[in-house]
Parts: C-alpha cells; structure tokens; sequence
C-alpha cells in the first residue's frame, strides 16, 4: 500500500514540474537531448530588468532624451539575446514629433503553422515615461516603474517564453512604443505603418501598469473597452481560471481611448484592447517621482506573467479567429 502511494505521490509531482518546465535539447527543439529548461518568468528576471528600465539612470526614458535610448539598447539587446527578430530591417521604427525623433522597438517571432502564421497578434506596451516630476525631497527623477517599466518587462518575458518553446502557430509581434506619454504618438505611428502593409492583425493587446496588485476580493486584472469584444471570456477560457475583469470606472476615465491599444483598434477595426491591474485605488503614484522600483510587487508581476501564459498560447493557437468583434 505504502509503494502505491509513493508511485502516486511521485506522478503528482512530475505533473507539477511538466507545468513549469519543458525539455528542450540543443537543437533548440522541445524534448531532444533530455536537457531541462524553465521557460515560465522567473522573479529574478523580472526584477533585474524593471530594475534597470526604472532606475535613475535612465532619467525617466522621455522620449528624445538619452534615457530613453538607452532603454531602446536594453530592449534590442534582450530580443537579441532571446533570438527574437527585427520585423522591419532593424528593430526600430522611427517617427518625428516635430523635431523629437521617437524609436518603437518591434520583434518578430514567425508562427509555426504554414497557414495561421499569415495571422499576426500584437503584444505592447510603452517604454517612455514624462522624465521629471514635481520635486520630493529633493528627487525629480519620474522613473516610470508602473508606468509602464511594468508592460514592457511582462512583453519581454512573453518574448522569451515564446522563443524558448516555439509554440505559437501565429505570428506575434512583440511591440514598445515611445512617445505614448505625448499623446499615443508611437503606437499610432506603427499602426498606419502596419495598416499601409495589410498585415492580417487578429489581435492587439495593450498591457499598461501591471506592478502592483488589486484588492484580494477582485480579480487579478481587467480589460478596457470590455464591452467591444469577447475578449475577456475567451482569454478566461483559454487559461483556465478568471483572470481579466471588468473595472466600471475604465469607462469613466475612457481608458479604452488612453492607451497603445487603441491606434489599433482605430486602423484596423479588431479586438485591440489594453490589460491593467492598476485600479485607481491601488498606487498613488501615477506620474510622480515615487513610481519607483521598490513600490512594486515582483511576485504579483511574475504569477500575472505567468498565469497570462495560457491566455496568450489559447489566443496565438487556435484553429479559428475566436476572439471577435461586439457590434452593437
């Protein structure tokens, strides 16, 4: 009897380590020469990487300054790093704001299914910040942690995970736009760029201020414009578990219209919508000087990457276009 239990004991935990872990070989492939490798977002690499994008350095990543290029070197490096290729000839793609030269960072990971990868998904988020900040105590600095640190570090880490597993039948883009700060300028540009190009976009989504956690009472994170797809149900569905909301005051604040997803939705009349967990009543330091580093929760940032995982895999590998349009 006592053998039984052990062998199912045992069972119990290799299903719980095959959640986490895949076999990957040197080859690059899943399962081949029996070498083990995390592909989840790991905390330590979710810290490093907030850490530098947020830190005095940077000098709050407005865009034109060296701050923010900076931040641009940082991004190419780690698509680099994570054998994510350029969509355009290099990563960047430039626009003017008058005389202000603002760079989007654009990665490319082809989809592995000859037909659906004709199909792109856009993840982004933007990796400017206003620079200063009223004066506290001497600090000027408005590092831009939550704001939005947060988005670019969980696009990066998805970036990651799926060019470490190869298991997206779509092709995605992974997208951080400059210039947000200044009026959506980035996103708006890149929209009419890729518009002009007549990719065949099935979905955008936008993740904006996700460091910091909501009430334990609501769920983990909600949607803008809720109403416009199904979104919400299907991305719910596809990871198992309620993890996107509806927040009423989003339509109060017309965040829907506020953020990157929203270019998209106007070029190309899809499911483009922006994911937040920053509720209004949960940090008090929308562009101010203490959106530090050390206001966020790393472990929130890392189980919402992770618990996102599924949610995006449903999305990037269904056989038809679920997520739809509401028309009302």
């Amino acid at each position: 009897m006592k053998s039984i239990k052990k062998y199912i004991s045992l069972l119990f935990l290799i299903l719980i380590a095959s959640c986490a872990i895949r076999m990957q070989g040197r080859d690059g492939q899943d399962g081949k020469d029996g070498v083990s490798v995390n592909t989840n977002a790991n905390l330590e690499s979710v810290r490093q990487s907030m850490a530098y994008l947020a830190s005095d350095e940077l000098k709050g990543r407005q865009t034109g300054t060296a701050g923010i290029e900076k931040a641009a070197v940082f991004i190419e490096t780690f698509f680099k790093d994570n054998k994510i290729q350029p969509y355009f000839k290099t990563y960047r793609d430039s626009f003017n704001v008058k005389d202000i030269i603002g760079y989007n960072i654009v990665g490319y990971l082809e989809g592995n299914d000859p037909y659906l990868k004709k199909e792109f998904i856009i993840l982004g988020a933007h990796y400017d910040h206003i620079g200063k900040g009223k004066e506290v105590n001497g600090d000027t600095i408005a590092n831009g942690a939550n704001d939005d640190a947060s988005g670019t570090v969980a696009v990066l880490e998805w970036a990651k995970y799926f060019a470490k597993t190869k298991n997206s039948k779509r092709s995605i883009l992974f997208t951080l736009y400059a210039a947000e700060e200044m009026g959506l300028k980035g996103s708006y540009h890149l929209a009419e760029r890729l518009k002009a190009t007549d990719i065949d976009l099935y979905t955008m989504i936008n993740f904006e201020m996700i460091g910091v956690p909501r009430a334990e009472n609501e769920i983990m994170a909600y949607v803008s414009g809720y109403g416009k797809s199904n979104i919400a149900d299907q991305l719910n569905r596809y990871a198992g578990s309620e993890i996107i909301g509806f927040l009423p005051k989003a339509k109060q604040f017309q965040l829907f219209m506020r953020s990157d997803n929203y270019p998209f939705y106007k070029a190309f009349n899809v499911p483009a919508h922006a994911i937040s967990t920053f509720d209004f009543t949960n940090f008090e330091y929308y562009h101010h000087v203490d959106d530090e580093t050390d206001k966020m929760d790393f472990e929130h940032m890392t189980n919402f990457i992770n618990k996102m995982i599924p949610a995006i895999e449903g999305m990037v590998n269904v056989a038809s276009k679920e997520i739809k349009m509401n028309y009302e």
